[in-house]
């Protein structure tokens, strides 16, 4: 971290920090215009169009008014671990089919906020539960010093019992005070969380795990998917004990994310370390759209990260659009 892009990479210093001023000056404009989708994808974001950067140019320069869009990407071998190592070169964009030029490419840990929603109803008295903070606590372990976290808590409500903050003890306080009551609100927790991201700058992620169907929310699955396809985060729905419910495999493959089915608890704390080794190794590709959106236009434009050389085995996950109204 630290350094200026070099051959086309950006660093995390040079694409967040130098730039934050030119986005928070740009998020009037952008809400007028385009929802941002990112902590895969930043869409339509009144960001800086970065031009390609030649080796001796020590600092990025950022300028307000072009529209970047802002695609996170995880590339995973066979054996579902980080493929790592790949440059700008390797990777493809298409917006609506169409190829774009990738101006920006960083690889490696971003700034992270993660949100960890924890189901604790009443089926998940005694072993569940105890597994559940358990995974939870060593997940939380292996966030970076500067990663921001919150812990929500699921049951018939969702309650943010963690506030936002790099503040690992106060999480794990939080996680070690869970105790079980009423049913499962898995939808309204979804809701909840996405609507508490909303406007957070960096990568986002949300993982949300939960060991039953959704017996109690208010909202839809049609309601869920049309807010996540709002959202501004990746999405990891983790199922234990039966079977992922559709919706939750559309949010995660919408998002850019990953769902995953546990037969037992037992698997749960290996499952969050593979989604924290995955989050610490992705590619973050930017682009200016070779058809701005204008005012006025109202839609869905779609996305398509692939590599330019067939690797078998490898999967490329990315968020599958953004909605410009």
């Amino acid at each position: 971290m630290g350094r200026s892009l070099h051959g086309g990479r950006a660093t995390v210093s040079g694409l967040y920090h130098a730039g934050l001023d030119a986005i928070s000056a740009s998020k009037a404009s952008l809400r007028r215009a385009v929802r941002p989708l990112g902590a895969v994808l930043f869409c339509g974001a009144l960001l800086p169009a970065l031009p390609a950067r030649s080796t001796q140019e020590a600092t990025p320069q950022f300028k307000t008014g072009v529209q970047l869009v802002e695609v996170f990407a995880s590339v995973t071998d066979g054996r579902g671990a980080p493929v790592q190592g790949l440059q700008a070169s390797d990777f493809q964009v298409l917006e609506d089919g169409v190829p774009q030029a990738v101006s920006v490419f960083a690889a490696g840990a971003f700034p992270l906020t993660v949100a960890l929603g924890i189901d604790h109803s009443f089926s998940m008295t005694g072993e569940p539960l105890r597994q559940a903070k358990q995974a939870s606590r060593a997940f939380l372990a292996q966030l970076r010093p500067d990663d921001r976290a919150m812990v929500v808590s699921i049951n018939a409500r969702a309650e943010v019992v963690s506030p936002l903050s790099t503040d690992r003890d106060e999480q794990v306080r939080a996680v070690a005070g869970l105790s079980p009551w009423s049913t499962t609100a898995l939808h309204d927790a979804l809701i909840t969380t996405l609507d508490r991201l909303e406007g957070e700058p960096g990568r986002l992620a949300v993982i949300v795990f939960s060991d039953g169907m959704d017996r109690y929310s208010q909202a839809s699955a049609s309601q869920v998917l049309e807010r996540a396809s709002r959202s501004s985060a990746l999405i990891y729905p983790i199922t234990i004990g039966r079977s992922q419910p559709s919706v939750m495999l559309q949010v995660a493959d919408a998002s850019g994310g990953r769902a995953f089915t546990l037969d037992t608890m037992k698997g749960l704390e290996i499952t969050l370390a593979t989604i924290a080794n995955e989050l610490r190794h992705q590619y973050l590709l930017g682009y200016a759209p070779l058809r701005p959106a204008t005012s006025g236009e109202q839609g869905w434009r779609s996305i398509r990260v692939r590599l330019t050389t067939v690797r078998p085995g490898t999967q490329v996950r990315a968020r599958e659009g953004y909605r410009v109204n």
